[in-house]
């Protein structure tokens, strides 16, 4: 998360592709890049995180600069962000619930 605790935005794309048979298939991806320091102890790639800046430019769809955009495919600056351990439960998608995010004290007892 951010330590601001704002909300930020993934680089992702999206596309709607036609069948052999005509039908119609939506689809999304979520773009991801090399961790920063605060995601390599947890996982070995992080999504793309757009600075608020740089969002408008990967959503123009009017422009396609393709060295621009080759560009915000880097790591979020880490000392912009912060991790905390969280409920196992998280591990599920059958779990949409707030607790899935709530910070726990002791971890090892998870």
């Amino acid at each position: 998360m951010m330590k601001s605790g704002e909300p930020f935005a993934f680089a992702g794309l999206f596309d709607t592709w036609s069948s052999l048979v005509g039908d119609k298939l939506h689809t999304c991806t979520i773009v991801t890049t090399k961790p920063n320091d605060v995601v390599a102890d947890i996982h070995d790639q992080m999504p793309v995180i757009l600075r608020q800046e740089d969002e408008g430019i990967w959503l123009d769809r009017e422009k396609f600069d393709s060295d621009l955009l080759q560009s915000l495919l880097v790591p979020y600056d880490s000392d912009m962000m912060r991790a905390y351990p969280v409920s196992t439960m998280v591990g599920s998608p059958k779990n949409d619930l707030p607790e899935c995010i709530q910070e726990i004290a002791n971890p090892s007892l998870f």
